[in-house]
């Protein structure tokens, strides 16, 4: 079994309707269940280690945009340690075993006043989850039938549940035009199973690990001041090894761009 872990960077707002942000993006973390204790030990060690050098504690919340912006607490920890932090975090999380990263962005600009850009990050996440694994595309073990979880932070808990719910009776899919083949197909999703499973990310370092991949991403095409000053729009490139690139043709990094 698969279990995707998702966050979310931006809102899911239009600009019509005063958004401050002109992307939502959607992260999942994909592990294998046979992956998730070496995954989870890996993850303790590397807390440790920046309770050690930075004095992080291991039962403190690592929230990227707050880590640099609002840190709370940790404000007894620099600045630039607290983007060291991130860095490492970003290499760590490349080098889970076996992790796969999914990333999709909502370019909000433009959109029609009836979009709805939550519904739509979320169906597509959900679709290419289910996707790669029915042709068994994830990095690490697989069996012919897997079934896959999702872990989401807490969202829209009430609108995501029926989503997933809905899908797994009605998802059309248009057929593609250059097979010659008008009107859809009714691609239910039946390899996700269960609600979603929210978590809070203060007491899962799986959300926090994909709470900084959203969080990179997100600075990666709209870096804020002090980011691009440190020139830390590039740590998103750090995930590279891990990054789902099949669940893109048009995009090298496999991101899913609306």
């Amino acid at each position: 079994m698969f279990l995707m872990y998702v966050d979310e960077s931006g809102d899911p707002g239009l600009p019509q309707d005063n958004s401050p942000t002109p992307y939502f993006i959607l992260t999942g973390l994909v592990i294998h269940e046979l992956r998730w204790q070496p995954s989870l030990d890996q993850l303790i060690s590397f807390r440790r280690r920046m309770n050690g050098a930075f004095g992080l504690r291991l039962r403190e919340e690592l929230h990227a945009a707050r880590l640099i912006n609002n840190p709370g607490p940790l404000v007894r920890i620099t600045r630039n340690d607290r983007l060291a932090i991130i860095r490492h975090f970003a290499t760590e999380l490349a080098h889970l075993p076996g992790a796969n990263i999914i990333n999709v962005v909502v370019d909000k600009t433009n959109k029609p006043a009836n979009y709805d850009v939550f519904i739509s990050a979320w169906k597509v996440l959900i679709q290419r989850f289910q996707n790669t694994m029915s042709y068994h595309n994830f990095r690490g073990p697989g069996n012919p039938d897997e079934r896959g979880m999702i872990f989401p932070d807490h969202t829209d808990d009430k609108k995501l549940t029926q989503l997933l719910r809905q899908l797994r009776r009605y998802n059309p899919v248009p057929n593609q035009p250059q097979f010659g083949l008008g009107g859809y197909r009714n691609l239910t999703i039946d390899a996700v199973i269960e609600d979603p499973n929210f978590r809070d990310s203060a007491h899962s370092y799986f959300i926090q690990a994909v709470d900084l991949a959203a969080f990179l991403l997100y600075q990666k095409l709209r870096p804020s001041g002090y980011i691009r000053r440190k020139s830390a729009q590039n740590y998103f490139d750090r995930l590279d090894p891990a990054l789902c690139k099949v669940a893109s043709k048009t995009d090298p990094q496999g991101i899913v761009r609306l």
